[in-house]
């Protein structure tokens, strides 16, 4: 009996500014095999902590805008006075190595991702509640208050946009959240197992 052969799929996370995205995702990666995170490129400075090419890929403004003239973004958004995007390339090749990958990016990427490919699967991480969120975006401490009074504001348009989504997971426990998507992930890749004969 031959093995099954499964299609790997692009799995879009998004969650408001200090969701717990991030925490949720590099868990993910360290527990799950066979599932990579996209590198989204970005012109921000790094944050304390960041690595080039590691959590995301620093360019110029100039650099980026080359690169959405030469059409090498599967999607690209302006956020916060910023450029962000997920490189085309990065996607095929994993694709092609039959990994998964993940995509962390905000509700405006992902409504471009299901637009252009409508099988991926997304996901919102929904923070407990906006006294939470606030919390947590004042205890990371990483910018001004304006920017953090523009983040909350944001916040409560992504939260409103959650039921786009295909699946929703409310990060109150960092634990519980982690399962839960590990269970989605095993749900979509038993949906994508063909069964050859033989």
């Amino acid at each position: 009996m031959k093995e099954a052969i499964r299609t790997p799929f692009i799995l879009v996370i998004s969650s408001p500014s200090g969701g717990g995205k991030t925490t949720i995702v590099q868990r993910l990666l360290k527990e799950v095999p066979g599932i990579r995170r996209s590198v989204s490129y970005t012109t921000r400075k790094p944050r304390k902590g960041e690595e080039h090419s590691h959590d995301y890929v620093f360019v110029s403004e100039n650099e980026f805008k080359e690169m959405i003239q030469k059409n090498e973004f599967l999607e690209w958004e302006e956020n916060f006075g910023y450029y962000y995007g997920t490189s085309a390339e990065q996607v095929r090749e994993c694709l092609s190595e039959k990994e998964d990958i993940i995509l962390s990016i905000d509700v405006k990427g992902a409504r471009s991702i299901k637009e252009r490919i409508p099988e991926s699967v997304s996901v919102f991480i929904m923070p407990p509640s906006i006294e939470e969120l606030s919390e947590r975006l004042r205890k990371r401490n990483t910018d001004h208050h304006e920017e953090m009074e523009r983040r909350l504001k944001e916040s409560h348009k992504e939260i409103a946009a959650s039921n786009e989504y295909d699946y929703l997971i409310v990060n109150k426990d960092l634990d519980e959240a982690v399962k839960e998507l590990k269970a989605i992930i095993e749900k979509e890749r038993r949906n994508r197992k063909n069964n050859p004969k033989g």
